[in-house]
């Protein structure tokens, strides 16, 4: 490996990053951009700034052996992005990519498996997150990221902000979700975070600056599906109704 071409890779790619956070993109995306032209680094011995549409085929012919086609697309498109604002070239490749169209029906929890989810959660601010996530049809980043202010008891609704494509929007706020929230919020009492980090336990919940764990969440969740007989296996499932927790 010729260490001025790892230096010169390495360069153009702190300059990818910076494009990727002056564009104003998502975290997630900015993460998927990066890793895909990291990933195209090793695959091209760190010479990935003038690749022909032949190279490039077999790349991506590749990468579908061992990775998702969804993994395919983001690195097709972190690389279009590193041509047009790392290299400054018009992006003249060929549309060499077209992942076969699925669709699929979201998997729907009935009204007696959420109440054994909720019941089967013996974490009172995972039990609460959980029925609130999906009483209001939430993604997850977007519930991790509700604040105090964003509950608009007069109004009825929640503030959802920075939602999927960068948009805020309104959701409404059922009488039962708020009465929930209420409860829970005066165990911890946070100015600021809905759902703080259980970190420093309940004593430190009031004081803290993050909210809960993303990982800790997920795998908690998939703990209690799996524990409650739940075998759903859409990662957005639905919930058609729910009961508060108690």
């Amino acid at each position: 490996m010729n260490p001025s071409t790892t230096a010169d890779f390495d360069r153009q790619y702190q300059t990818h990053l910076k494009h990727l956070k002056l564009k104003g993109l998502q975290p997630k995306t900015i993460d998927a951009y990066a890793r895909g032209i990291r990933r195209m680094g090793d695959y091209f011995d760190h010479q990935i700034d003038n690749l022909s549409a032949a190279q490039l085929t077999d790349y991506f012919h590749d990468l579908i052996e061992s990775h998702s086609w969804s993994a395919v697309k983001l690195d097709l498109y972190g690389f279009k992005f590193y041509t047009l604002h790392v290299l400054d070239k018009p992006w003249t490749m060929p549309h060499f990519i077209k992942p076969p169209k699925v669709s699929r029906l979201p998997d729907i929890v009935t009204v007696e498996e959420a109440q054994a989810l909720f019941s089967a959660t013996r974490a009172l601010s995972y039990r609460v997150f959980y029925f609130t996530l999906y009483s209001l049809g939430l993604r997850l980043g977007e519930g991790l990221a509700l604040k105090v202010a964003d509950i608009d008891a007069v109004r009825r609704r929640v503030h959802v902000r920075d939602a999927k494509g960068n948009r805020d929007r309104f959701v409404p706020l059922p009488e039962a979700t708020l009465s929930v929230l209420r409860r829970f919020w005066k165990t911890h009492g946070n100015p600021e975070l809905l759902f703080p980090n259980r970190h420093g336990g309940l004593s430190g919940a009031q004081a803290a600056r993050t909210p809960l764990d993303r990982g800790g969440v997920q795998k908690t969740l998939h703990q209690v599906a799996l524990a409650c007989g739940l075998k759903k296996r859409s990662r957005h499932t639905v919930f058609a109704t729910a009961m508060p927790p108690t």
